[in-house]
């Protein structure tokens, strides 16, 4: 045992170790604790770090989808443009290639119409040349002649020469009133009577019974009970025969009655078969309407065909081809402004040849130009082009003769008359049209369709007046010679055609005729 003093130095030494121990052990927890707080600080700014990086990165991948896009959206945009610029283009450079092919075969045109003029040229010189010495030898004898004569009778030449002149001009004059007088008198008594009498036998000899066709066709059911067998489960019959004939079939309150309605009317007509079959057979399906509408299709073509084969039948005509017979069917479901085209064919081709008859020319050719005159109007729902355009290259394919195809554009100005009988024709299509009863169209409608054709065209520069003629078919355009030029003609065609297809409604095709005239005044005083 030691000493008080060792004793309480010994606890005072323990006292100060367990001081600083302790001491030792808070500075150790504190300096965990701030490692720690620093580690949790650093995981804070690690993922707010990460996160700001995320962000930052889905900015940037929606910033270069967007600036994608819109490059996207700048290249269709210029590929549209620079399409559209090109097409405009190729447009203007195909103007202006067929300007200068016409201006080269003006000018070739030109050049042989001067070595023409050249040759000409020398031919009368030559001819003058011997003219002038022949008159000289001419005016030698006359001059002796003279002498002789103005000894033998006493009077001067001049005194001579203008009385009998003073005789033979008025014994003329009268010859001649009174010749003009009765050739016009007789022509004019011969031409009416003549005229009148061979229309007047035709129309007396055409009877038609003139039929408007619509755009709808209805279909009669044995009971209301059938629309709902029609229609199908979920609407599945009636999808089915709308895809397989084009028509929209109108189901409403009509008792026991469908509507079908379309513009075709061969599809029409196929369609209205079919469903009456269908109504017939009782068995409505997708599949058994599909062999329906085949089969109403066929018989449709042949109904047409038939019907073609009996107006050739009635009108004596022979050996014309069967696909132009397929074509001129087509014409039975084919109306212009109401008429029927078939009905029309045969009614030209009968008045034609009966004034045919009448005035001793070849009766068949004039009824199968008749009949074949619109043959193109078979074609025109399924082919690009005009009805005569179309028509002509039909009955050229199959051998059809001059006096047909010339009756197929001539009927429509598109070339001359080259033979009587096309006149005949003409006449004939004209009366068949024009006929009370024939077409249907507004008074009114009429005359605003030509009242705008010449507003059209006097809205232009240069242009003077303007008038339409043959019922709107043709408009003549007069132009200011002062004012426009051989070359600015064409433009003012086209851009008179252009604006009546893009303004107006009319049936088949408007010939524009831009006229310049010069003339040359001057007065003798």
């Amino acid at each position: 045992m030691g000493s008080p003093l060792e004793w309480v130095a010994a606890i005072l030494g323990g006292l100060a170790a367990g001081v600083l121990v302790g001491m030792a052990l808070a500075g150790a927890r504190e300096r965990r604790r701030r490692e720690r707080e620093v580690q949790a600080a650093q995981d804070d700014a690690s993922r707010i770090l990460s996160r700001a990086r995320e962000e930052s990165d889905s900015v940037l991948r929606e910033a270069e989808l967007e600036g994608r896009d819109a490059v996207l959206r700048l290249r269709e945009s210029w590929e549209k443009e620079e399409g559209r610029r090109r097409d405009e283009m190729e447009r203007a450079e195909r103007r202006a290639e067929e300007r200068s092919d016409n201006l080269d075969r003006r000018a070739d045109l030109l050049q042989d119409r001067e070595a023409g003029q050249d040759r000409r040229t020398r031919e009368l010189e030559a001819r003058e040349e011997a003219v002038r010495t022949r008159e000289a030898e001419a005016e030698t004898v006359q001059e002796d002649a003279r002498r002789r004569l103005e000894s033998l009778a006493g009077l001067s030449e001049a005194e001579a020469r203008r009385k009998l002149l003073d005789d033979l001009l008025d014994e003329a004059r009268a010859d001649a009133a009174n010749r003009v007088r009765e050739i016009k008198e007789e022509a004019q008594r011969t031409a009416e009577r003549e005229g009148k009498k061979i229309l007047g036998l035709a129309i007396q000899r055409m009877a038609a019974d003139t039929t408007a066709e619509t755009t709808v066709s209805v279909v009669q059911l044995p009971s209301d009970e059938m629309k709902g067998r029609i229609i199908g489960r979920e609407g599945r019959n009636i999808r089915a025969f709308e895809q397989a004939t084009g028509i929209d079939v109108i189901i409403d309150d009509t008792p026991e009655a469908v509507v079908l309605s379309g513009f075709d009317p061969i599809r029409r007509e196929v369609a209205r078969l079919a469903l009456e079959r269908l109504i017939e057979d009782g068995r409505i399906h997708p599949g058994r309407i599909e062999e329906m509408v085949e089969k109403a299709r066929g018989d449709v073509d042949q109904g047409m065909t038939e019907a073609a084969e009996e107006v050739l039948y009635e009108l004596g005509v022979h050996g014309v081809h069967p696909e132009i017979v397929r074509v001129l069917g087509r014409l039975r479901f084919r109306t212009s402004y109401g008429q029927n085209q078939l009905q029309h064919a045969r009614e030209v081709a009968l008045l034609a040849g009966s004034m045919a008859a009448e005035m001793g020319l070849d009766v068949q050719v004039t009824k199968r130009a008749g009949l074949l005159h619109d043959v193109g109007k078979g074609l025109t729902h399924e082919q690009e082009g005009t009805h005569v355009e179309l028509g002509w290259r039909l009955c050229k394919k199959h051998g059809e003769g001059d006096v047909v195809l010339n009756a197929i554009k001539a009927h429509h100005d598109e070339e001359p008359h080259h033979f009587a009988e096309t006149f005949l024709v003409t006449a004939a299509d004209a009366i068949s049209g024009s006929r009370p009863g024939a077409r249907r169209e507004m008074f009114e409608g009429y005359v605003k369709r030509l009242e705008k054709l010449e507003e059209i065209a006097l809205e232009h520069d240069g242009v003077e007046r303007c008038f339409a003629i043959q019922a709107g078919r043709e408009l003549r355009v007069m132009v200011e010679p002062e004012r426009v030029s051989d070359a600015e003609m064409a433009q003012i065609s086209e851009a008179v055609a252009r604006r009546i297809e893009d303004e107006l409604q009319y049936p088949g095709q408007i010939k524009i005729v831009v006229v310049r005239e010069t003339r040359a005044v001057d007065f003798a005083r």
